[in-house]
């Protein structure tokens, strides 16, 4: 009798051991399912950005594709006021970052927006010239000087916008031999002598090195420009978005702008 009850009570134990397992295994144990995981990311983002983000926006979309294998994302750099109205005639952004907040309003203005932008830095203007200054440059009223051949953005691009914003509060006015549709185009003619000086954001004069000097003037606090990022309204890949979104904003990405001049929003 003794031992038909061990016997028993043995069976009973065993029974009670693989009914806990079980248990644990459907509770979210490694045995069991992975219901709990995050989603893995996948598939093209298409990102439009202002032409002074071209270094700061290529580094991180490097480091955005690493940590998410199998997602990749295609840039398309120019002014501003380009990148708004390809997006409103139905080009297939899914995120934009402007160099100003009035091209960003037209979109929004225009229902083309998934939700409210978000600032993530600020800039402001300098003087490129060629790293001898043959036009002996050094403020922003040399730049009206006879003879100087100077470069600035058209009118409709933030940067443009702001050399405006910069002669009226100095009472300056130039006469640019040219106005160009990016700030990287103005900063090309002054790379390759075709200027005399250029007016740029502090963070094209860092990005161009050794190719030239930079001439900071106090009238640039007149015009500090704020970049705002969204993501467009008709994207197909709203999570994909979101989450580079969320590496511009977050620490890593204002340690990557920090890093290249850009000022906090």
């Amino acid at each position: 009798m003794r031992a038909t009850f061990r016997k028993a009570a043995a069976l009973l134990a065993a029974g009670a051991l693989a009914a806990g397992i079980a248990g644990c295994a459907g509770n979210g144990s490694p045995a069991g399912s992975n219901a709990s995981a995050t989603p893995t990311l996948s598939g093209t983002l298409t990102v439009y950005a202002a032409a002074s983000l071209k270094k700061t926006f290529t580094g991180l979309a490097t480091r955005f594709e690493a940590s998410h294998p199998g997602t990749k994302v295609t840039l398309n750099f120019a002014g501003s006021s380009d990148l708004a109205t390809q997006i409103s005639q139905g080009a297939p952004a899914d995120v934009f970052a402007s160099a100003d907040t009035k091209n960003m309003a037209k979109l929004s203005d225009a229902s083309l927006l998934d939700g409210e932008p978000t600032n993530f830095a600020t800039n402001v203007l300098e003087i490129a010239v060629p790293p001898a200054n043959p036009a002996s440059v050094w403020s922003f009223a040399d730049l009206a000087k006879p003879g100087v051949k100077v470069v600035v953005c058209a009118p409709q691009v933030p940067c443009g916008a702001a050399t405006e914003k910069v002669e009226k509060a100095s009472g300056t006015t130039l006469q640019p031999v040219s106005e160009e549709a990016s700030v990287t185009d103005v900063l090309g003619k002054v790379t390759s002598g075709e200027a005399d000086a250029g007016l740029v954001y502090v963070t094209d004069v860092k990005t161009a090195g050794s190719k030239v000097k930079g001439i900071t003037f106090p009238e640039a606090s007149q015009a500090v420009n704020t970049y705002p990022i969204a993501t467009v309204g008709p994207s197909k890949n709203k999570e994909l978005a979101r989450s580079f979104i969320e590496l511009v904003i977050g620490s890593e990405g204002r340690k990557v702008l920090a890093d290249a001049g850009f000022g906090a929003p």
